[in-house]
C-alpha cells in the first residue's frame, strides 16, 4: 500500500469492503495553541467491548445494543472466548451492528496467532484496526527492537488487506529497560506507515508520564486511544470519565490536534456501580463533554 492509499484510508475512513466510517472531532475556534481551551466535542465516541466482559458473554446483542441506546456510535471488540465477533460470523456481526446504528473501528486480537485470517475477516466489512493489545515486560531492551521489526511485518500485511496495524501500551513499555525507554524504541523503530498507536491514557498516567507531551512528541502516531479515568491514591483503579485525576477536556482537544482519530470509553473496575451502569455514565460524560 502506498503512502498516499494509507493517509486516505486514515483520513477518511474508507476501506476495502467496507462503508465510511468518522472519528470524533473536535470545533475550534481556531488553529494556534490557544485554542486547545476552546473547543467542543461532537460524536461519535467509541466503547471498547472489554468494559462489559463480565456481562457480554451472557448476551451480546442484547449489551451491544444497550450501548447503542446509551449514545454510543462505535465499539471495539476483543478475542474473548466467543471470538472477535462474538458468536456471529464476520458479516452476521457487521450486519447485527448497522442495525444499531454503531460501526467497528477496531479489535483487540492475538496477533501472533492467525493474524492473516483476522486481517481478512475484518477488512471484508470495513473495520480500520487490528490492534495488539498486550506484549507483556521483556527480559531485554532488544526484545523490543524485535518486536518493532515484527510489528512492521504486521503492518504490511494488515496494510496490504486494506486496514490499520496498532500497538496498544500498557505501563510497562514506559518505564526505563536497559537503560532506553520500550515505548520510544518501540515507535522510533516502526515504520510510520506501517504501524499506528493506541495510547491507553490510563497506563501512561500510571507510569508517571504525561500524555500530552507523548501526544505532541509523536504527532500523528497515536491514532487512537482510550479515555479512562485514573483515580489516583494508594491502590489507583480506572473510573468513570470526569470522577479521577486526569483533567479530559484539554487533553482530548491535544489528542486530537496530533492525530487521534478514535476515543475510546474503557473501564476496568466498577466500584459501587455495574459495568452497564458505568458504560452509560462513561457516554453521559462524553456526550456533554465541552472544553
Amino acid at each position: 500500500m502506498d503512502f498516499s492509499r494509507r493517509s486516505f484510508l486514515k483520513k477518511s475512513g474508507l476501506l476495502a469492503g467496507g462503508a465510511a466510517l468518522t472519528s470524533l472531532s473536535f470545533l475550534q475556534s481556531c488553529a494556534s495553541s490557544d485554542s486547545e481551551e476552546n473547543s467542543e466535542v461532537t460524536n461519535p465516541f467509541g466503547i471498547q467491548l472489554y468494559t462489559l466482559r463480565d456481562i457480554i458473554g451472557e448476551d451480546p446483542r442484547g449489551v451491544i445494543s444497550s450501548l447503542a441506546e446509551f449514545g454510543y456510535q462505535q465499539i471495539e471488540s476483543y478475542e474473548g472466548s466467543m471470538g472477535i465477533f462474538w458468536g456471529m460470523s464476520n458479516t452476521e456481526f457487521k450486519q447485527f451492528l448497522d442495525d444499531q446504528g454503531l460501526s467497528m473501528v477496531s479489535t483487540h486480537a492475538n496477533v501472533f496467532e492467525n493474524f492473516e485470517e483476522k486481517v481478512n475477516q475484518l477488512a471484508e466489512i470495513g473495520v480500520p484496526y487490528i490492534t495488539c493489545p498486550y506484549v507483556g515486560p521483556q527480559e531485554s531492551i532488544d526484545d523490543f527492537y524485535q518486536l518493532a521489526e515484527q510489528f512492521n511485518e504486521l503492518g504490511e500485511i494488515a496494510n496490504n488487506a486494506g486496514i490499520n496495524f496498532a500497538y496498544h501500551n500498557h505501563a510497562y513499555s514506559f518505564e526505563e529497560l536497559d537503560g532506553e525507554i520500550p515505548q520510544v524504541v518501540m515507535m522510533d523503530n516502526t515504520d510510520p506507515e506501517l504501524v499506528d498507536y493506541q495510547m491507553d491514557i490510563y497506563w501512561v498516567v500510571a507510569a508517571g508520564e504525561d500524555p500530552a507531551e507523548w501526544f505532541r512528541r509523536y504527532n500523528g502516531r497515536f491514532t487512537s486511544g482510550h479515555v479512562k479515568d485514573y483515580s489516583g491514591g494508594e491502590e489507583p483503579e480506572s473510573v468513570v470519565v470526569g470522577t479521577g485525576t486526569i483533567d479530559y477536556p484539554p487533553l482530548l482537544n491535544v489528542a486530537e490536534m496530533n492525530g487521534m482519530e478514535y476515543f475510546i470509553i474503557e473501564q476496568e473496575a466498577y466500584t459501587d456501580t455495574t459495568p452497564l451502569d458505568a458504560a452509560r455514565a462513561n457516554a453521559e460524560y462524553m456526550k456533554n463533554l465541552s472544553i
